[in-house]
């Protein structure tokens, strides 16, 4: 029966092509964003009452040459984050450190590196904002890159 039914698909062209896109796509969706589970740690602690803290900001609309730099301002100030968590005990401590970790492991896969163009900014020439507007940017970043 098996011969008859699923391997006749695999004898002629069609039948292959459909079997590699499917086994295929998923994983490329899966793989798609690689701050994927950042972005599901930062949805579980935007709504977080107990972490008060001001955090310089990056801008999502700064130029896409500095891409990598605002990123890593973003997780350089998860750290500060961190040490909030730290002093107060937050609720959301363990989601803040899985977001540290898994940036700067994404980093170190990627052995990402940029020129700084003359447009960007270092983290501390970026307004200070709130954890919510912080935490809504930082989405919005992502969300750019893994488009």
């Amino acid at each position: 029966l098996l011969n008859s039914r699923c391997f006749c698909l695999l004898k002629n062209g069609v039948g292959l092509v459909i079997f590699f896109l499917c086994a295929y796509v998923p994983k490329t969706e899966a793989g798609h964003c690689r701050w994927a589970e950042v972005l599901k740690d930062l949805e579980r602690i935007k709504t977080s009452k107990d972490i008060d803290v001001s955090l310089y900001t990056a801008n999502a609309d700064e130029d896409v040459k500095c891409q990598e730099l605002v990123m890593r301002c973003f997780f350089l100030e998860t750290a500060v984050i961190i040490q909030e968590c730290r002093i107060k005990n937050c609720s959301k401590t363990q989601d803040v450190w899985n977001i540290w970790k898994n940036g700067n492991e994404s980093f170190e896969k990627n052995k990402l590196t940029s020129t700084k163009s003359a447009k960007c900014k270092e983290c501390e020439e970026y307004e200070e904002k709130n954890f919510t507007e912080f935490v809504q940017n930082f989405v919005k970043v992502i969300q750019r890159d893994c488009k």
